[in-house]
């Protein structure tokens, strides 16, 4: 699902959705986070699901294969979950939701391959999710999950079109960027030994996070916007410097 092929990337099982038909492609607008019709056949793009309050269903990647056909990929967990929430809002939209399977290799920094290997480097699962995690790259299950606001993981950034028409959850997250205020943001941060998921993240003796993904020396993490950029902050005795945005 995407076309460039020399980063490095890592085999994931995936869910599939194809969603083909007269309707396919307005359908889609009309449901998802980011500007699939302005993809050419061939390209593709990140976009979320989500519900009227702006809460994540699940993370998307699209591809348009051609005018009338897009393949939908989520995490596998997910798959009987957006079908389900496309179904119940087709109505009379003429397009088919049909699951499909394809082997599928996640590449560093966004895009899929679909049934064969990239050409760049293919790494195990241990260092992928380390270049992952310094890269500042949220998934879904650690960073990810349906309590999370997209600002708060920086994913407006990268799965939303503010440009486009409405959507569920259109709303709120264009409230949020123009005049809202997060409580929390997604950092990556450098550490003086190691750390684990779901250690807290200490400002003096005050909770300001949490831990959410960790590897050798770096981690990611949610922490209040109001800790000042230089804080000393500490995360299950250990020492975490944020790297700046």
């Amino acid at each position: 699902m995407s076309t460039v092929t020399s980063r490095a990337a890592v085999r994931r099982p995936r869910a599939f959705l194809r969603v083909a038909g007269p309707d396919a492609a307005d359908f889609l607008q009309r449901m998802v986070s980011n500007d699939v019709e302005a993809l050419a056949p061939g390209e593709s793009c990140a976009a979320l699901l989500l519900t009227p309050k702006s809460r994540l269903i699940a993370p998307l990647r699209v591809l348009r294969r051609r005018d009338d056909d897009f393949l939908v990929s989520t995490e596998p967990e997910l798959g009987d979950v957006v079908r389900a929430t496309l179904l119940r809002a087709r109505f009379a939209a003429k397009c088919e939701l049909e699951p499909e399977q394809h082997e599928a290799w996640e590449v560093l920094g966004g895009g899929e391959m679909l049934d064969q290997p990239p050409d760049g480097e293919e790494l195990d699962d241990a260092e992928f999710e380390r270049r992952r995690i310094d890269a500042g790259i949220p998934r879904w299950g650690s960073e990810l999950d349906d309590r999370v606001l997209p600002a708060e993981a920086g994913l407006d950034e990268t799965h939303v079109s503010f440009t486009k028409g409405c959507y569920p959850g259109q709303e709120p997250i264009a409230r949020q960027r123009y005049r809202g205020k997060l409580n929390r943001r997604l950092r990556v941060f450098d550490v003086d030994g190691s750390v684990s998921p779901g250690d807290e993240i200490h400002y003096g003796e005050k909770v300001v996070g949490r831990i959410t993904s960790a590897a050798d020396g770096v981690a990611l993490g949610y922490v209040r916007t109001d800790v000042e950029e230089q804080a000393e902050l500490t995360a299950g005795q250990r020492r975490v410097r944020p790297r700046l945005p």
